[in-house]
């Protein structure tokens, strides 16, 4: 039986798409999240947002929507584009569509997708537990974080590491000046003092 992320895709496909239907999408997912240059955004990063957002009760009534945007959110992902989870927004749509997924909610995984370029607050908490639950891993155990941290340089291992470090920084930074990292009562509370440390601690690496 399979478990995972892959699993609860297939759940949410029941009675809309056929297997045939289900293994080809899954396909052109599976081989978009193996790609030898993802060292943190694959597979196991969707099965970790899943585990996060499972705890989340508050999403079940937009929960095929949430998996489906889980699925989407990074499947288009090179680190010399700034359009990544546009064109994955994109795709998610056009595959909905095929599948004759209602229109509102289509829009709604647009939304969660889109969200997680700028993970600023938003009007639905919906798209709050999800920008939320994909920044969880700043928030982790210190040894967590390094894992992610080393990972995260791997994917961008074509630059050099004072272009690197710069852009890192900055990233970091801007964490660590927003008034709060997460968004929802729930993640804060599980996160937010831990993910202040660990940046704290990267960004003194860095230097």
């Amino acid at each position: 039986m399979e478990v995972g992320i892959k699993r609860e895709f297939f759940q949410q496909l029941q009675g809309v798409a056929d297997e045939i239907q289900k293994m080809q999408l899954w396909t052109e997912i599976e081989k978009a999240y193996s790609s030898k240059a993802r060292f943190y955004h694959n597979l196991d990063h969707l099965d970790q947002l899943l585990i996060e957002l499972k705890a989340c009760h508050e999403l079940h009534s937009y929960w095929p929507e949430v998996v489906l945007a889980i699925v989407y959110h990074d499947v288009i992902y090179s680190i010399r584009r700034q359009d990544n989870e546009d064109r994955s927004a994109d795709l998610a749509v056009s595959r909905l569509l095929e599948l004759g997924w209602l229109p509102d909610k289509i829009e709604l995984v647009r939304q969660l997708i889109l969200a997680t370029k700028g993970h600023i607050v938003s009007s639905l908490d919906a798209i709050n537990y999800f920008t939320d639950a994909d920044l969880a891993i700043l928030g982790k155990t210190p040894e967590m974080y390094q894992l992610y941290s080393a990972a995260i340089r791997k994917e961008y291992k074509i630059f050099p590491d004072f272009l690197y470090r710069k852009g890192r920084k900055k990233v970091l930074l801007h964490f660590l000046e927003l008034p709060e990292i997460y968004k929802t009562a729930y993640f804060n509370a599980r996160y937010e003092s831990q993910a202040r440390l660990n940046i704290e601690w990267e960004i003194n690496h860095l230097s």
